[in-house]
């Protein structure tokens, strides 16, 4: 598939949640796109004039009902998503946030259809995870084993 570049299509910030708590990490099941139906972890656009630790703790308070503190920025992906044509629909630039655990119980609020805390086996065999996803929660954990 080749890919067209429309234009009118602007990057978007946006922010993900990355956060592990007793050695499961939180996902969702994304009720919009990008990755709708799909576990993803937890976030959302920035809002103008927002900075990116206090957006990820916003979008994981909205979708999921925790609260948390924001720790750094872990990594930022690109997020493409195009139609049967190749032409480009939406780019999502993502910053992922490493946030720790403070309270809540997690409940699917906002953009998130599902919650899930997620394991290790669970993260390497889980088909609706996305690939970014699958990707950061894996090191995560990884981490986590290791500290």
């Amino acid at each position: 598939m080749s890919s067209h570049v429309n234009p009118e299509v602007r990057p978007t910030p946006a922010v993900a949640a990355a956060v592990v708590h007793q050695g499961r990490v939180l996902m969702v099941q994304r009720r919009n796109p990008p990755n709708a139906g799909m576990l993803a972890l937890p976030g959302g656009r920035v809002e103008p004039g927002e900075p990116l630790l206090e957006a990820a703790l916003r979008e994981l308070h909205e979708e999921t009902g925790i609260i948390a503190d924001s720790e750094r920025v872990l990594t930022a992906i690109d997020q493409f998503q195009h139609d049967d044509q190749g032409c480009l629909l939406s780019h999502f630039v993502i910053v992922v946030v490493t946030c720790r655990w403070v309270g809540g119980a997690a409940v699917a609020g906002d953009d998130a259809n599902q919650i899930h805390w997620l394991d290790a086996t669970q993260v390497s065999s889980e088909a609706s995870l996305c690939a970014s996803a699958r990707r950061i929660a894996t090191n995560l954990l990884a981490d986590t084993k290791r500290r």
